[in-house]
């Protein structure tokens, strides 16, 4: 599965897949694996995007349109 909401969100705070990847802890070449799909991206990481982004798991995995969670 590609993930074109990865690159979007990414792109759209300015950052390359290096500064991503630092915040991720991993490398830069599995975070490009991430968002090309070759490689799945783990929970964990999954998680932490969204929580950088300020969106939900959903919306990064297409599940979703809505970028943002309705505040409880």
């Amino acid at each position: 599965m590609y993930f074109q909401r990865l690159r979007d969100l990414r792109e759209d705070r300015d950052m390359n897949q290096t500064q991503i990847a630092a915040l991720l802890h991993t490398s830069q070449t599995v975070y490009s694996r991430y968002e090309r799909g070759y490689q799945t991206i783990p929970v964990e990481h999954l998680l932490i995007l969204a929580d950088y982004y300020g969106v939900s798991v959903d919306y990064i995995l297409g599940r979703t349109n809505v970028m943002h969670l309705a505040e409880k």
